[in-house]
């Protein structure tokens, strides 16, 4: 009994020992209140580049068909890419010129300081270029493909090396191209198409830089070749009401009158109100078919007009006419509409060139670009729809190059709304055809 009990002791005892021993119960720490989670910002996206483009063109006022389908045209070319040049959205601002030299000025200068544009592209009226100019120059803007063309423009781009910034022109000066007219009448004289009484001219046009440049080209021209001009007549741009100058050059009575308009809706009015007062002179009108549907204005009354202009002689160049036609619900002019998608893709060129070049879209990495390598023949179009290839020369500048393979233009002679190449000789469709009314 005593050993049992003092084993049950020994149990306790141990029992106690081991209690003793063991760790302390933890106390219970009350709850931390939980935290709101921290908000993160997103990382900021990259700000996008973009390429600020102004297109000048009289999109109201009397060329406002000329400015549509520069437009459509510019569209249309910009579309291919996208609109996008590498990283860089281009995005157009649309300068209305309106035919008006002084609200074009304005309107350009307000695209600069107020929209920020960083290049230029295109422009209709000569009447308008040097006083934008000025304007591309002072704001260091460089300017690509303006088609108001003259020798005073020429002689100003020369005249100081800050004029650079026009970079260069969309359309040759006219004495490039009013030769080919003298050319082709000369012709028609020495192989007796033609027999005029006497080598007497009118002069004709509004009175504006195009037009006065025009006359002085071709009177220069005609003069060298034994001309006689007999009078100029000039109205003003927007003009509708011919019959008072046509009268005054029917008076006249000479076998040939020469002239332009850069009015889209006039041109067509004059050559009908010409039938109409009985002109019975041979007619150059250079730029009658400027605009796509200017047959339906004049009718037949322009059989034999004797103008200057390209076609859509190629599958690409037909494509794109109807194309046009079919996206904008107007018929297109070669020399609107067809100029200005072939000089935009030429500018894209450019454009494509000076990013690769400089990795950046900027006014002075396009101009150095077009600088260095545009005007250098080592950057060129040839895959144009109208000409084999547009190119510049150190010595065409501010032209491009003209002449077969290059810019060039033929001459044609409208019969029932279709123009018939009669020159040059190698792409003749006939010979000049004289009016029984001018034998």
């Amino acid at each position: 009994m005593k050993s049992k009990s003092f084993s049950l002791m020994v149990v306790v005892l141990i029992l106690a020992l081991l209690a003793g021993c063991a760790p302390a119960p933890a106390t219970e720490q009350p709850e931390a209140p939980t935290s709101a989670p921290v908000k993160t910002e997103a990382p900021a996206a990259a700000e996008p580049k973009t390429l600020k483009l102004g297109v000048l063109a009289p999109f109201t006022g009397p060329s406002a068909r000329v400015g549509e389908e520069f437009k459509g045209a510019v569209t249309m070319a910009f579309d291919k890419i996208n609109w996008q040049v590498g990283d860089y959205k281009i995005e157009p601002v649309w300068i209305d010129g309106e035919s008006d030299p002084e609200k074009a000025t304005r309107a350009y200068e307000a695209a600069i300081t107020r929209d920020k544009i960083q290049v230029g592209l295109l422009n209709w009226d000569a009447s308008e270029v040097i006083s934008v100019m000025e304007l591309a120059a002072k704001y260091k803007i460089p300017h690509f493909f303006a088609m108001g063309t003259s020798e005073d423009i020429d002689n100003r781009w020369k005249s100081d090396e800050k004029y650079a910034y026009w970079m260069g022109k969309g359309w040759p000066t006219p004495s490039k191209l009013t030769i080919n007219y003298v050319t082709t009448l000369e012709d028609a004289i020495s192989r007796g198409l033609w027999a005029p009484g006497e080598k007497k001219v009118v002069l004709y046009g509004n009175d504006d830089e195009w037009s006065r440049g025009f006359t002085k080209a071709i009177g220069e021209q005609l003069v060298a070749a034994g001309w006689e001009i007999a009078g100029e007549e000039y109205v003003p741009v927007g003009e509708t009401d011919f019959y008072p100058m046509l009268t005054k050059i029917k008076s006249l009575d000479v076998p040939l009158m020469a002239g332009t308009m850069d009015d889209a809706a006039g041109f067509p009015a004059m050559i009908k109100q010409a039938r109409e007062v009985g002109i019975e002179s041979l007619i150059v009108a250079d730029g009658l078919g400027w605009v796509g549907e200017w047959y339906n204005m004049t009718g037949d009354a322009s059989d034999y007009v004797i103008d200057q202009i390209p076609g859509w002689t190629t599958p690409e160049a037909v494509a794109f006419r109807d194309e046009f036609t079919k996206r904008w619900g107007i018929e297109p002019s070669p020399s609107s509409a067809g100029l200005a998608y072939d000089e935009s893709l030429f500018f894209i060129k450019v454009l494509q060139q000076a990013l690769e070049e400089n990795g950046e879209l900027t006014s002075d990495s396009i101009f150095k670009t077009g600088k260095d390598k545009m005007w250098n023949t080592q950057l060129t179009l040839t895959d144009g729809l109208l000409m084999k290839e547009y190119k510049f020369t150190p010595e065409t500048l501010p032209d491009m190059v003209v002449g077969q393979g290059a810019f060039v233009f033929p001459v044609i002679q409208y019969f029932g709304g279709v123009g018939k190449t009669i020159w040059p000789e190698e792409i003749k469709e006939q010979d000049m055809q004289v009016p029984p009314y001018a034998k």
